[in-house]
Formats: C-alpha cells, sequence, structure tokens
C-alpha cells in the first residue's frame, strides 16, 4: 500500500512539476499493475537467486570467469559458472539508475527511471507487408531506413530499436555497420540494435563517434544502445553474444540485456517458471555488466517469449506472454532496474481486429506494470515475422492511448471540480460553454490523428476508408516527403569516405 501510495504521490508531482501537459508525453509514470501478489514476487525472487548460486551458466567465456571468480563466484566441475547471492546484489545494488537514452537532438532524450514508460519499436523481422502489394517480402535496408524516419514522424514512439533486418546486405559486418547507419540517418531519437559478430563492435563504435563528433563527445551523451541476447536459454551463455557485450561496454555504449526463452520449448511451460528462468538469466548477464564496467548504463531486458503449445510455434498475442511481460516488468520495479520488456508482437498478419486487441493487450498490461521501454510496441505483427509500415502509423494512435490510461485518472481538488459542477447547476445546466472545459480540451484528452471518430453517413460520403487504408496513406505521405535532415550534410560525406554505406544518398533524399 506504501508503494502505491508513493507511485501516486510521483505522479502527481510530476504534473505539478511540469505544468500544462499534452494529453500523453515520453515518460508518463506506469506501475500500479502488480500481477504478482508480494509473496510471489519473494519467491520468484528467491528461485532466481537458488538458480544462480546452485545451477549456475554454462558456456561462459574466459574473461567473464576470471572475473566473476574473483569476485566471489566459482566455476563447477561440470563446468558451470556460480553467481553467489552476495555478487547478484552487489550488481542489483550497485546498477545505474535515473540515467538518459540520448537522442541526437536532445528533445528526444528519454529519462530512464522509476516507473517511466516510453514506447518502442524491435522485432529484427526478416519481412515486410509491402505498402503497395499487401503481400509479404524480403526485408531490405532501404526498409529499415523508412522505419526510422516514419517513427521519427510519431509522437507516441519514442524510441526506435532496429526493426527489421537488412537482408539485401549478405555480409554480417557490412550489415551491422549499415543498420546503424540507416537507423541513426532515419531518425535522432534513441536507437537500439545488435551486432552479430564481436569484430563488427569497433567500427560502429567509429561511426558513431564521427556522428558525436568525436569519442568523448560519444561516451558523454550515447544516442546508440546495443542489444544483446548474452544467453541461450536454459541456462547457457551465448559465448559470442558476451564478447559483444563486453566490448559494447568497453566502447562507451549503453547495453540492453536480453533473456528471450520460449515457454514449453526453452524455458519452463508454466509462467511462474518461464519467468523465474529469464530473471536468472538477465541477472547473470547483469553482474558480467557491472564487472566489466561499474558505471555501465545497463537495462534489464528478461524477455521470456510463449509457445503455442499445440504446435511448438511461437505465440507472441495471447493472455499468457501479456501477463509474464507485466510480471517481469513489475520484478524489475521490485528492484527498482532500468527493464524493458517485450509486448505487441502480435500473431496477426495484417491490420485487423485480432491485431488490435492482441497489440493492446500486451501494450497496455506492460505499460501500467511500469516498464521503462517497451519494445516491439509499435509496427511488428506476424509472431515477430514482419512489419508494417503503416502500423507505425495507426499503432502512434493505439499508444496514444494506452498512455493516457497510464496517465490515469489524476484527482486533485481542482480537477474534481467539485465548484465548477456547482456553478454549472446553479447556471447554464451544462458544461459545454465553461472556461474549464476549454482549458482542458488539450490538456486532459488525446485526440487519434487518423483514428475516426466521424458519424457513420460523414464516413461512408468520405469513402468508408478502413484504419489500415488511412495508415497506409499517411505512410506513403511521409516516405514521399520527409527526408530527416538532423545529421550534418559533411557528416555524412566523410562517413561515406570512411565507411561503406550503401544506402545511396538519393535514397536519403540528398543530392549526390
Amino acid at each position: 500500500m506504501a508503494n502505491r501510495r508513493r507511485g501516486r504521490k510521483d505522479r502527481l508531482k510530476q504534473v505539478s512539476e511540469t505544468g500544462p501537459q499534452p494529453p500523453v508525453w515520453p515518460g508518463v509514470i506506469g506501475g500500479r499493475l502488480k500481477p504478482l501478489l508480494p509473496d510471489e514476487e519473494s519467491m520468484v525472487e528467491e528461485a532466481a537467486y537458488k538458480l544462480l548460486e546452485d545451477l549456475g551458466l554454462s558456456q561462459a567465456i574466459p574473461s567473464m570467469i576470471e572475473k566473476v571468480t574473483a569476485a566471489g563466484g566459482a566455476m563447477t566441475d561440470d563446468g558451470r559458472l556460480l553467481f553467489p547471492r552476495a555478487l547478484v546484489k552487489w550488481a542489483m545494488d550497485g546498477a545505474q539508475r535515473g540515467f538518459t537514452l540520448c537522442g541526437q537532438r536532445p528533445e528526444n532524450d528519454l529519462k530512464i527511471e522509476a516507473a517511466r514508460v516510453h514506447m518502442s519499436t524491435g522485432g529484427a523481422a526478416p519481412g515486410v507487408f509491402d505498402l503497395d502489394t499487401h503481400e509479404y517480402r524480403d526485408s531490405t535496408l532501404q526498409d529499415l531506413y523508412d522505419a526510422a524516419r516514419i517513427v521519427d514522424r510519431m509522437d507516441n514512439i519514442h524510441h526506435f530499436s532496429r526493426s527489421v533486418v537488412a537482408r539485401d546486405v549478405e555480409d554480417n559486418a557490412s550489415m551491422d555497420l549499415n543498420t546503424a547507419y540507416a537507423c541513426l540517418t532515419g531518425t535522432s531519437k534513441h536507437v537500439s540494435i545488435s551486432v552479430t559478430e564481436p569484430q563488427n563492435v569497433a567500427d560502429i563504435a567509429k561511426l558513431c563517434y564521427e556522428i558525436a563528433g568525436g569519442e568523448e563527445a560519444f561516451r558523454a551523451r550515447p544516442f546508440l544502445t546495443i542489444m544483446v541476447c548474452h544467453v541461450v536459454p536454459p541456462m547457457r551463455f551465448a559465448e559470442e553474444a558476451c564478447e559483444v557485450l563486453e566490448l559494447a561496454i568497453k566502447a562507451g555504449f549503453p547495453v540492453q540485456l536480453i533473456s528471450a526463452g520460449q515457454a514449453g520449448a526453452t524455458s519452463p511451460a508454466t509462467i511462474a517458471g518461464s519467468l523465474v528462468q529469464a530473471i536468472a538469466e538477465t541477472l547473470a548477464g547483469l553482474v558480467f555488466a557491472r564487472l566489466v564496467d561499474p558505471k555501465v548504463k545497463a537495462i534489464f531486458a528478461p524477455k521470456p517469449l510463449v509457445a503455442d503449445l499445440r504446435t511448438g510455434s511461437m505465440s507472441g498475442g495471447g493472455g499468457e506472454q501479456a501477463i509474464l511481460m507485466a510480471g517481469a516488468a513489475q520484478m524489475g520495479r521490485r528492484w527498482d532496474l532500468p527493464t524493458s520488456s517485450i509486448a505487441g508482437i502480435t500473431d496477426a498478419k495484417r491490420l485487423d481486429a485480432q491485431y488490435g486487441a492482441e497489440k493492446s493487450l500486451a501494450v497496455t498490461m506492460a505499460a501500467h506494470a511500469g516498464s521503462n521501454i517497451i519494445t516491439q510496441a509499435a509496427g511488428m505483427m506476424s509472431s515477430l515475422l514482419g512489419v508494417s509500415h503503416a502500423a507505425y502509423v495507426s499503432d502512434n494512435d493505439l499508444l496514444g492511448n494506452i498512455l493516457r490510461t497510464v496517465r490515469g485518472v489524476e484527482a486533485t481538488p481542482e480537477n474534481i471540480a467539485a465548484d465548477v459542477i456547482a456553478d454549472v447547476c446553479r447556471g447554464e445546466g451544462h458544461f459545454l460553454g465553461e472556461q474549464h472545459t476549454f482549458g482542458r480540451m488539450k490538456s486532459d484528452y488525446f485526440y487519434p490523428e487518423i483514428g475516426d471518430r466521424r458519424a457513420p453517413r460523414d464516413w461512408q460520403d468520405d469513402g468508408a476508408q478502413r484504419i489500415g487504408d488511412v495508415a497506409r496513406e499517411k505512410a506513403r505521405e511521409i516516405l514521399s516527403t520527409y527526408y530527416p535532415s538532423h545529421l550534418p550534410d559533411e557528416v555524412d560525406r566523410t562517413l561515406r569516405m570512411n565507411f561503406d554505406i550503401r544506402l545511396t544518398r538519393a535514397q536519403i533524399g540528398r543530392p549526390e
């Protein structure tokens, strides 16, 4: 109860400190939803500690073994690295909190603290739902750049996580570098990408240093996070990924520590069991990250997935996935760790009723549970196999509505408006002409950009377009007219001299 009162006080303080606000904004404070009871939270925490100190993880890399054993850990005879409880708590207690994920432009900075909620893309999908043919095809580097520049225009998508794989770039080193370039050129919002091989980290760091104006400038305001799936569940490290993690931290990148087991396949079939395993695996990554650099900006990202046990295929749109992510976010809030959740990976193949229902359910629960960064919240469909550029536009409305619910009722003497009620009852008998009503139209209400609230006859007279058609038109308009200019032209030309940049100048809307 005390935590609930404190969360409410923080929300009201946020509103009073910042003054009049639009109806939704980055960093609205969540955390009210707690699907785990207090004794269940404690059981999950204790089980995670026991797994780490008694079972540990296999396939640790040499530098990790050296650091962990020097800090009190141990190697078993069968090659498992054990993490004592005291070491895990050291990593959690000293983890960085209240830091900023920087945009290339300061107005896009994201404050990652407490239960502030931000919406993000994500997915690394191999396919795109084509705007023109309405069919799935292989994704390209152009698709990734296009996704970034659409998101750059969407107010309620605060962060751009690499959403598609550039399948037209075959070499891993070139793909990693060009992925970073396409994302950073397409949006000035904070960007997250993954890196396929350790040796590719150096060039991505050099690219970022060049954009920032030097290594020191980037380290002061890092605008790109490296996402690392440092484990291969169950309870095994991914050796190359751990090497990427270590190199990324040393290069000055914030990191996102991801465990993504699949319930019933690579983690237990039960929601609680899958949650515990993912938390233990993620905490092991946090220990290593802090041993590499105690001041690392690390995001706790247990992202267990769910399978349809009838077929074994991933099923991201069900209630099980939604409650699992809410539980993971709740545990992040228990320890006040910067936390990321995966939500919105609908199984739907296009913008339809299934898409809206599944995405709304999962994203809403993760947001209300207080996840700081909700990835896959926009654009993703087909169980992580496809992305729709039009969906970014429609999801911008959906996410705005969800964020408005997270903002809450905000019951204050002024908001309750008892004096206004009394005046209206003694006067006109309605609130339409009241100054109080006009004053709150913009601050208290979210208005969708493409969602249709007209009368049926007006909608029919205007062509009776479905939401997907409206979203596609808006996406086409953005892609035909909007080319972000935050990357100075001289910097872009320098990048092209120093790196193998595959997007042409024409593709990013600049003269050769």
